[in-house]
């Protein structure tokens, strides 16, 4: 079986913000992109030989199956994965889950439900394009 090339896991389980976010990223013209619908489909697809390691993870908290709190942990676990950098996407303004967050290593926090410009926005301000290309601008 062939790897499918990702850029993006996007793990999201509203259909409706999944979709403002992957319509923000096309507009960054970023389309390799890979939903996962709850936290037990995204371990499952990070942790499988079938798919290749996203370059950058954006990730709800609050999931079905396994908590995005915990997709985190076990991305931050393993030496294969913990380099990924991972930006929460949460609705969340829980001060002790945002702290929990950036222990574990995680590279951004944006607060949800943002519209789609404020989404471009962000996604300019945190220079996915320059993550996804493996270097910095010059």
């Amino acid at each position: 079986m062939a790897v499918k090339s990702v850029e993006i896991l996007l793990v999201e389980d509203n259909q409706a913000h999944a979709e403002i976010t992957v319509r923000a990223l096309r507009r960054a013209n970023i389309s390799r992109i890979e939903i996962a619908k709850d936290g037990a489909e995204a371990v499952e697809f990070l942790f499988s030989d079938d798919h290749a390691t996203p370059k950058v993870i954006l990730l709800d908290l609050d999931l079905p199956k396994v908590d995005g709190i915990e997709v985190l942990r076990r991305i931050k676990a393993d030496p294969n994965t913990r380099q990924i950098p991972v930006i929460v996407l949460s609705a969340s303004r829980d001060n002790q889950k945002l702290q929990e967050c950036f222990t574990l290593g995680v590279s951004g926090y944006i607060v949800k439900p943002v519209d789609l410009q404020q989404f471009v926005d962000a996604v300019r301000l945190l220079d996915l394009h320059w993550i996804l290309k493996g270097h910095a601008p010059s």
